[in-house]
């Protein structure tokens, strides 16, 4: 597991609440909806907003690309490190 994605993984717990779960509960590959984690949509607007906080990322509406992104934590790492703010 990366730094980026252990980074995500404390963010999606902290951010969505998660007590219950510790870093390496959460797959790097597993989707992070459905019968993965199990996130809903709120659960993907919180996530979106901590994650522009955090990395300064640019999510004006997410579409189906950037949706696609948020696919597992390993999407979502390699979104980070190609768009986050310098």
């Amino acid at each position: 597991m990366s730094d980026l994605e252990l980074e995500i993984k404390k963010l999606i717990i902290s951010s969505l609440n998660l007590e219950d779960y510790q870093p390496e509960d959460i797959s790097s590959e597993e989707s992070l909806f459905a019968d993965g984690l199990g996130l809903d949509s709120i659960d993907a607007l919180e996530l979106g907003v901590a994650l522009q906080k955090k990395y300064g990322l640019e999510l004006t509406n997410v579409t189906k690309t950037e949706g696609k992104h948020f696919y597992s934590v390993a999407t979502l790492a390699k979104f980070v490190a190609e768009n986050r703010a310098k």
